[in-house]
């Protein structure tokens, strides 16, 4: 495996059916990974709730302004202290350059901060963030035991080679290919993964990487090319 996005360009099943879309824009690792990220994203924003809580009679109560419940969006504050010690950022941060290092169109992803945000989302004191925070803690021992274990007692992940990093990541990379022994480190990988393709291109340099353009109006609209309207059935 080599370069930016390479874990997030998971080969089609040839074992099974798959969809052949004529392939207008090339499809390389880096984009496999936006598409990824993106999709992550889609189950958590349909799921996302007011923040509020329900009460016996079935209205909503609102919290302070400012609070968890009713977030001050234009001043945010975190409100609460962040977990992870530096130890762990330091490992954390090695694994995200490894999913996202720098190259000619942007920063590495530690440079822009997404071990960061991925401390603040599993500090956050709700039960779905818990589960990372311990599948992440866990993982990052892992990780460290892993290096010791193939390359030397005492040695850390994030001392290593890049090409030793990503050999013990190339066991993790994805879950259907990975080896009982490895299942565990293959779903830390992958939330890993995750956290950090949506921090990274929901900062200002990801999205001019995404060529994201948004609240912008435009000129012209090209609407799909008529053979990829046909292929969904909407020509």
């Amino acid at each position: 495996m080599s370069n930016r996005a390479q874990r997030g360009s998971k080969q089609p099943d040839t074992k099974g059916q798959h969809l052949t879309l004529p392939m207008l824009i090339p499809m390389d690792r880096r984009m496999a990974l936006k598409v990824m990220a993106v999709a992550a994203a889609m189950p958590g924003l349909a799921s996302c709730g007011t923040g509020a809580e329900d009460t016996a009679d079935g209205s909503l109560s609102i919290g302070p302004a400012g609070t968890a419940s009713d977030p001050d969006l234009l001043s945010p504050v975190i409100p609460w202290e962040r977990i992870l010690t530096q130890d762990e950022l330091d490992t954390l941060a090695s694994l995200c350059d490894l999913i996202i290092p720098a190259d000619e169109r942007s920063p590495s992803a530690s440079q822009l901060g997404t071990h960061h945000y991925i401390d603040e989302w599993v500090s956050a004191p709700y039960a779905r963030m818990g589960r990372d925070r311990v599948r992440i803690q866990e993982g990052l021992v892992w990780l460290d035991d892993e290096a010791g274990r193939r390359f030397g007692q005492g040695t850390r992940f994030r001392d290593l080679s890049p090409e030793r990093k990503d050999e013990i990541c190339s066991d993790i990379a994805y879950l259907s290919d990975a080896a009982p022994e490895f299942e565990s480190g293959a779903r830390f990988f992958a939330r890993v993964r995750d956290l950090t393709s949506g921090a990274f291109w929901t900062t200002e340099e990801g999205m001019e990487d995404l060529q994201y353009i948004g609240n912008v109006p435009l000129d012209r609209w090209d609407p799909p090319p008529p053979e990829v309207l046909e292929y969904l059935g909407l020509a």
